[in-house]
């Protein structure tokens, strides 16, 4: 067998496995592994802005520091309809009851439409106040305002396409999200320095290039997304008839999805009220706080591709009628992620100042990211298990249940524990706060999932579209 051949083998599409019968480990692995490069390929997306601009001027890059957190917001806002969309058609599709989940697919799409315009000329209009409620300066604020313009305008494409990832998903394709992705990147970083420093034919653009080049890549994106649900070959398909919004649906997505957006706007804001704290103290230890969120985001990834994959197994084998196998796979997701990176924490423990060293030569920086790292490294593991089970709060339908999880940890823990505890420890009660909620975090879930009132989650009871309202031809009537 070929390399490629090798490769080829480790991804495998919906219809070379089932779901809601068999072994549990091996769909939840390909489930899980295009999610885990997805995510990748949105970091390096990040990191092609963050190359180029770092070369383009000190307060470009500057600039793109204060305008992350608002598109993280922005994201974060509307993040409840794309969750809701994904939780409804892998529970439809777990039904076998595949005409209700292309209803709910189009229908998500169109309310996605509506609600990232919506955002987007929210973002348009504020993005000055927010920048200046960062502590933007006035070199920097410029480019700053100029980018987040761009984004603003440009939001239903970018929140189109996280719409398209999260329905493939939730009907169990995650290969084809993968590709267009990797596609949508490749376009972003080849036109990125085009647009900065006006190569060949383009203008000088600057920071407000590597916006255009964000945006235009993926609205590409976005368009094959939709050309591949229209046809509906592969994945879900939608129909433009149905995504017209109906105002009974939108109660059942701002049911579901809601509490996912206050979960990630929760999320946005306690990072951002932690640097507060963080900011009280020395440059190293804020360049330590840096580095350390960093390594983090890095280390986590595959617990937040295995969650999505639980949820999607989780919705599906609820639609399906099969609880026990949902609560087999989130048990199974939570044992291997605790095992894996409870393995990379002690890792991470004995080369935590070697792990630094890449990011800063300053000595100082260098020991006061070591102690951060080695503090929460013992608890990489403990966020494994809490996010395997959000997850499948998430698939069942109880977003509000992972929501309150999200928040108890972050806002309720994290950061009273980080307020209070830097006061006799210093900088290092912040290091302990992420351990102490961490671990926090993990008990919590685990002890609210074993109340099991995740099982009464199925959301496929016509409640809001009578199933004889939705015809073979896809044509919604009147009942």
């Amino acid at each position: 067998m070929s390399f490629r051949d090798r490769v080829g083998s480790l991804f495998k599409g919906r219809e070379e496995f089932d779901l809601t019968e068999g072994s549990i480990g091996k769909p939840l692995f390909y489930l899980s592994l295009p999610i885990v490069v997805t995510n990748l390929l949105q970091t390096a997306y990040n990191l092609a802005d963050t190359f180029w601009l770092g070369r383009y001027s000190t307060e470009a890059l500057a600039a793109i520091s204060f305008a992350f957190p608002m598109v993280f917001l922005l994201i974060s806002l509307g993040m409840g309809i794309s969750v809701a969309g994904s939780v409804l058609v892998a529970q439809y599709t777990g039904a076998g009851e595949e005409r209700e989940a292309e209803y709910a697919a189009s229908q998500t799409v169109g309310f996605a439409v509506i609600g990232s315009l919506l955002l987007g000329a929210v973002g348009y209009l504020l993005v000055d106040d927010f920048l200046a409620l960062m502590g933007a300066s006035d070199a920097v604020l410029p480019g700053a305002t100029a980018y987040m313009q761009v984004i603003s305008a440009g939001l239903v494409f970018m929140f189109g396409f996280f719409v398209f990832i999260a329905l493939m998903r939730g009907y169990g394709d995650t290969i084809t999200p993968m590709l267009v992705m990797a596609g949508s990147v490749g376009i972003n970083i080849v036109l990125d320095p085009f647009l900065i420093f006006g190569w060949w034919v383009f203008p000088e653009m600057g920071i407000e290039g590597a916006a255009v080049a964000t945006v235009f890549s993926r609205a590409l994106a976005l368009v094959v997304g939709l050309w591949i649900m229209f046809a509906g070959r592969r994945g879900v398909k939608i129909r433009l008839s149905e995504m017209l919004p109906e105002m009974n649906y939108a109660r059942r997505l701002v049911r579901i999805g809601a509490p996912a957006s206050v979960e990630g706007t929760g999320r946005a804001l306690s990072i951002n009220a932690l640097l507060f704290i963080v900011a009280m103290f020395p440059d190293t230890v804020v360049a330590a706080y840096g580095i350390g969120t960093r390594v983090f985001s890095v280390v986590f990834l595959p617990a937040i591709a295995v969650a999505r994959g639980v949820e999607t197994m989780t919705g599906q084998n609820i639609g399906a009628g099969n609880p026990d196998r949902a609560e087999q796979a989130a048990d199974l997701a939570a044992k291997t992620l605790f095992g894996i990176l409870a393995l990379v924490g002690v890792v991470t423990w004995f080369t935590a100042g070697a792990i630094a060293s890449v990011f800063s030569p300053d000595p100082e920086v260098v020991a006061v990211s070591a102690e951060f790292l080695r503090y929460v490294a013992f608890s990489f593991g403990f966020i494994g298990v809490m996010r395997a089970y959000t997850g499948s709060f998430r698939g069942a339908g109880k977003t509000l249940t992972a929501a309150a999880i999200s928040v108890l940890m972050l806002g309720v823990i994290r950061l009273p524990v980080a307020w209070f505890a830097v006061g006799p420890y210093g900088e290092t009660g912040i290091w302990m706060a992420f351990a102490v909620s961490n671990v926090a975090g993990a008990l919590i879930a685990y002890a609210w999932y074993r109340r099991g009132t995740w099982r009464e989650g199925d959301l496929t009871e016509p409640d809001v579209v009578d199933n004889d309202a939705i015809p073979d031809d896809g044509v919604v009537t009147d009942d």
